[in-house]
């Protein structure tokens, strides 16, 4: 639910050595998107690259938050020859099985009715699953909630029916086959996906696990300063293994 301000913190960080695009993705922000397929994976990550050539980039580096960090290994994945590196955070690569699929399907399009129906109640339930205990906890919470209330309940529908984990394809077996460059930032305090992104670093070809301390799902929100830190090591080649 976040948009193109969503890592206007680590910006700020980085930009003293990097150039930084920050896009709004289908279903959020001011990014206005008519057909509905349009929001699948396939069809954004397509998007995105149409966007980097009208903007003649011929090469970059990825950073990608949650759903964004799907999306980024999906790109990075069917476009090699594009990205020399990509930053994950709190990412997945999908759900294993169909049976997960559907099931994961079945309850987002019940979370998407919600939305459409009472966006205030559906948001403050969201932020309440156990991911997002430390981000709770954070001062500027209220900020990110007054941030994510902006945006459209209907568009944020669409981008869960067409653009959950459950929609798109398990990228389990592809990531055996990566060729470029990828590290997983987790946090500590999110043992969910420290457990996938540990699994993803051991089944994963090219992918660096990094533990990021007293951080839960929102790394580059909890702490600016050591997400940004990270990410420059990672592009600097100074990472260490």
């Amino acid at each position: 639910m976040g948009d193109c301000r969503e890592f206007e913190g680590a910006i700020a960080r980085l930009s003293n050595q990097y150039y930084c695009l920050a896009v709004d993705l289908p279903g959020h922000g001011k990014t206005q998107v008519i057909a509905d397929e349009a929001y699948s994976i396939q069809n954004t990550a397509h998007g995105l690259i149409q966007f980097l050539r009208a903007l003649r980039i011929q090469s970059c580096s990825l950073v990608g938050y949650s759903m964004g960090g799907r999306l980024a290994l999906y790109l990075t994945l069917h476009f090699p020859h594009i990205f020399i590196k990509a930053a994950l955070e709190s990412a997945s690569p999908g759900l294993k099985t169909t049976a997960e699929q559907k099931q994961r399907i079945r309850r987002d399009f019940t979370l998407a009715e919600k939305l459409e129906t009472n966006f205030p109640a559906s948001l403050k339930k969201w932020y309440e699953q156990p991911l997002f205990h430390s981000l709770q906890r954070h001062p500027n919470f209220e900020k990110l909630l007054k941030q994510r209330s902006q945006n459209c309940p209907r568009q944020l529908a669409k981008s869960l029916r067409y653009l959950s984990i459950g929609c798109q394809p398990s990228l389990w077996r592809q990531i055996r086959q990566n060729t470029v460059p990828i590290s997983l930032l987790v946090g500590e305090l999110d043992p969910k996906f420290v457990w996938i992104n540990t699994e993803m670093s051991q089944v994963g070809k090219l992918m660096q696990f990094n533990l990021m301390k007293q951080c839960g799902h929102n790394i580059h929100f909890e702490n600016a300063d050591v997400f940004a830190e990270y990410v420059q090591l990672f592009l600097n080649d100074r990472l260490i293994k």
